[in-house]
């Protein structure tokens, strides 16, 4: 694999020469620092002039092949909308989720995602897709058994035998994880099993955890008052491996619990605030009790796109609203969400530009309307700019989009719209 050299980019407020080798940051430096380097052959140099490199952003929290669906459940409840989404999941197979991942991954790129921590079904068919479009995923079997005692015998033996294959494989560019669904959708001892299994393989386990308002009610009265947070607490399910989607409605108890377990928690502004789930994120509350805070967009069914810019942008400005505080969520932490506290979630050397971490780069084309002003870059690229000012990506050290081209494009659109009929 050849190296690659970064030549005259902005990082931070200096001008620097990045060189990225073995899929690894291998030297920052003045301009004109890496000339022997220059000098040694096979080395893939690019003039970034007028471009800044920022860390490769990590969507902790999406369902990737959801990326055909956008628009079949608009302007319905929670409860409608997801009994209207699992008649559809019904028809799908590994065909139109190898695609459909496809065609998140080009939209990822696009935006500047390099790691997506995912969660579906055919989950095998989404790792090939992404390894095959140069991305990092985190995914694995998705436990959903709805009570059933049947579907979970049968669910229990295969998630053991996919797990057991893919964890053989060793595949660098995949991070496998376990899944279950939510506490309403697996039964009490398919969540004690799969949260078993993910701590004998030490691999994390990525649920969906006080998404709703009823979430929250149904489990109070299911389980002796107890929140969902206090039930798996109970269950002996929260732990560092436990990465929770959505968070939004939290006691004080809750916000303790998760903190003292190392819980990392996942902000999904965008498809909350659209299906009506609520707004009211409590960063300050669980930052300040030390809890991880991620970013992810959730699928295309409910947040319509996969662009972590966008999701950045949004969360900072409901947090400024809703609690009136302009200097809610500031800007570096912003960053740190949507890159090295994924990374941490999911064991990454990744999520920041320095020598030796992973080679895991945006680069954003400052030559626009957006960059104009002396205001500071990252608030003109959160605030101001659009994803389209993304110029390239690297990821482990490769190119996946160069000047805005990825390879493959067409095609993938073209498949993407003839296995688009399997739910039409």
């Amino acid at each position: 694999m050849a190296s690659i050299l970064l030549r005259d980019v902005t990082l931070g407020d200096e001008r620097k020469d990045i060189l990225i080798g073995q899929g690894r940051i291998r030297k920052i430096g003045p301009v004109g620092s890496c000339a022997d380097w220059e000098m040694a052959g096979d080395l893939d140099i690019m003039d970034c002039s007028g471009m800044v490199a920022i860390p490769g952003l990590i969507n902790m929290h999406t369902h990737s092949p959801m990326s055909l669906m956008r628009g079949i459940g608009e302007d319905m409840l929670f409860p409608a909308w997801l009994d209207k989404i699992w008649k559809v999941e019904e028809h799908l197979d590994h065909d139109f989720v190898y695609w459909a991942t496809k065609v998140s991954c080009l939209e990822m790129i696009r935006t500047g995602t390099t790691t997506f921590n995912d969660q579906y079904w055919f989950f095998d068919s989404s790792v090939k897709a992404a390894r095959e479009m140069g991305m990092r995923i985190a995914t694995g079997y998705d436990v959903m058994d709805k009570g059933n005692r049947g579907e979970s015998e049968r669910q229990k033996e295969q998630c053991v035998a996919k797990s057991e294959a893919f964890l053989h494989a060793g595949d660098p560019g995949h991070i496998y994880e376990l899944a279950f669904h939510a506490i309403y959708s697996v039964s009490e001892e398919m969540i004690v099993w799969t949260n078993e299994l993910s701590k004998k393989y030490d691999v994390p386990l990525h649920i969906h955890l006080c998404e709703t308002r009823g979430e929250v009610e149904n489990c109070k009265a299911a389980h002796g008052g107890l929140t969902p947070v206090e039930y798996l607490d109970r269950l002996g399910v929260l732990s560092p491996r436990l990465l929770a989607a959505h968070t939004l409605w939290l006691s004080p108890h809750d916000i303790e619990l998760l903190a003292a377990h190392g819980v990392h928690c996942i902000h999904n502004i965008n498809s909350n605030t659209k299906l009506s789930s609520g707004y009211r994120f409590l960063y300050n509350e669980m930052r300040d009790a030390g809890i991880n805070l991620c970013l992810g967009t959730d699928g295309c069914a409910s947040s319509n796109n996969l662009d972590l810019l966008e999701a950045m942008k949004n969360a900072a400005i409901f947090q400024k609203a809703w609690r009136e505080d302009p200097s809610a969520l500031p800007l570096p932490e912003l960053l740190d969400m949507a890159t090295r506290n994924g990374a941490r979630a999911l064991r990454l050397d990744a999520g920041r530009i320095e020598e030796g971490a992973a080679a895991d780069l945006a680069l954003v084309d400052t030559d626009n309307t957006f960059f104009l002003s002396p205001g500071p870059f990252l608030a003109n690229l959160v605030y101001s700019a659009h994803s389209d000012c993304i110029d390239s990506v690297i990821c482990d050290g490769k190119f996946l989009m160069r000047h805005r081209e990825i390879p493959g494009e067409r095609e993938i659109l073209t498949e993407a719209r003839k296995v688009l009929a399997k739910i039409s």
